[in-house]
């Protein structure tokens, strides 16, 4: 039950948090005095040190909310399936492309709508708006709580606690282990803690003592590989909202006479992707696998994170040649120092990477959800799906590590690869860069993915069979 409280809370402080981002708009700049004087110079106030402090205040708020309920309510969803049961197994397979569905469609709306909300109408509206869904979406997932399926523990430590002390008892495997509880004080599951309302509890727990706690740890170490092997996966789609981005502002975004596409929303194109392709790969490219391989799924959780990184790969290919024909027209028009002429070049050269980003992400995005949810021992699969979310994290900082250092060493020699006049800049070198660690990557996830043994192989061949 700890999924459901920490989804309900984190939920509550994000609508807090969103409020309060809102509220932070009404703040005033700098008093009347200030105002008056921007007026007459045309100029705008500086924000006011309170306003500035309740801004960011708010903004942390809703980052850590953000952090206990991403991972929280997606672990909550996908415990709603039995995976013993058949149907069931199938349907939490979908669930997981459902899920990124909507997150999905939420983005491309928020890309879309809530931006021209922002510059054009105001900030408030543009806080306030996702604070009334989030406050609209928390009461739907209130009006469930009678309905859910509930896993309760006898235990009431944390996962984080929990996950901590496995590695603990892991590291001291040589030592001599304690006798194991009493069942009325192990970490049996019990239905006493479940409120009245609980249609089911799960009692799955099959290990105690520290004994359990070691397997518990081996069961998160051996993650580690495949969690290291899709790093350069993370920082390849770091690029599609920073320099492709930059990319974009310096071609001809014009549509028609009076239309010019912002560069941002070209990333539109990798959500648009994702929304339209999802429906096709779970309603025909599974069911059609499905056939072939006897999988639940169509293809396994490893094969199919897989295939993600392989079109990551081609579509970081594709960025480099774009880019060295980007380059290539800014020279032959005599523009190489005339970084804000656009280049006589049109914006749909860009478009495919963005498309072949979007179809890796429905395979590895949403094969990442799935495997460190199923993978890890039952009673931390809401600490599997935070592992997932750490590797775009730690991806982020090593795409910034490498654009720093590469930016480093290339300016020493004279012309830095990252120059604000991305017609001297070679980003076609750093993407060539990326596409050769992603193939190196590759080669190690191939290994480490044919090696690795499903935790539920035994099942996982029951249900194929019953299929």
């Amino acid at each position: 039950m700890a999924t459901y409280y920490i989804t309900d809370h984190s939920a509550r402080y994000c609508v807090q948090g969103l409020a309060m981002l809102a509220f932070s708009t009404l703040i005033s700049t700098g008093g009347n005095q200030c105002s008056s004087a921007a007026v007459a110079g045309g100029k705008t106030c500086p924000p006011s040190t309170l306003r500035v402090a309740f801004f960011y205040i708010s903004l942390y708020m809703v980052a850590v909310a953000q952090g206990g309920h991403k991972p929280c309510v997606q672990a909550f969803g996908a415990d709603q399936f039995d995976p013993s049961d058949p149907e069931e197994s199938v349907s939490r397979s979908s669930f997981f492309n459902w899920w990124y569905f909507g997150m999905c469609g939420g983005t491309a709306v928020t890309l879309v709508f809530l931006s021209y909300v922002q510059d054009n109408i105001g900030w408030g509206l543009g806080f306030g708006i996702p604070c009334v869904v989030m406050a609209c979406a928390l009461a739907v997932f209130l009006l469930g709580t009678r309905t859910y399926r509930y896993y309760v523990y006898g235990s009431k430590k944390g996962v984080v606690a929990r996950a901590g002390e496995a590695l603990a008892a892991w590291r001291s495997k040589g030592k001599p282990s304690p006798l194991p509880p009493p069942a009325s004080q192990g970490c049996h599951p019990t239905a006493t803690s479940a409120p009245e309302f609980s249609t089911r509890v799960e009692e799955d727990e099959q290990v105690v003592g520290k004994a359990g706690l070691v397997e518990q740890a081996k069961g998160i170490v051996r993650l580690f590989p495949i969690w290291a092997t899709c790093l350069i996966y993370a920082v390849a789609f770091a690029q599609s909202s920073t320099f492709f981005t930059k990319q974009a502002g310096t071609l001809d975004r014009r549509i028609g006479d009076h239309i010019q596409v912002p560069p941002a929303a070209l990333q539109s194109f990798i959500s648009i992707t994702i929304v339209a392709f999802i429906p096709v790969y779970d309603r025909v490219i599974v069911p059609v696998a499905r056939r072939y391989t006897g999988v639940p799924s169509g293809i396994t959780m490893l094969q199919r994170i897989g295939a993600g990184m392989v079109l990551s790969l081609v579509s970081m290919v594709i960025a480099a040649l774009v880019e060295t024909r980007r380059l290539r027209a800014a020279r032959d028009a005599g523009l190489v120092d005339k970084a804000g002429v656009p280049v006589p070049m049109s914006l749909w050269w860009m478009v495919p990477q963005y498309v072949l980003f979007g179809a890796a992400d429905v395979f590895t995005m949403v094969g990442l959800q799935e495997f460190f949810y199923d993978q890890v021992p039952d009673k931390l699969r809401s600490l599997g799906l935070a592992l997932y979310l750490s590797i775009f994290g730690v991806g982020s900082f090593i795409s910034s590590a490498l654009v720093s250092g590469i930016d480093r060493a290339t300016a020493a020699r004279g012309g830095s690869w990252f120059s604000n006049n991305l017609n001297r800049a070679h980003l076609d070198y750093f993407y060539w860069l990326i596409a050769a660690l992603s193939a190196l990557e590759l080669l190690a996830y191939g290994y480490f993915a044919v090696t690795f043994k499903y935790k539920n192989k035994g099942a996982l061949l029951a249900i194929s069979t019953s299929c």
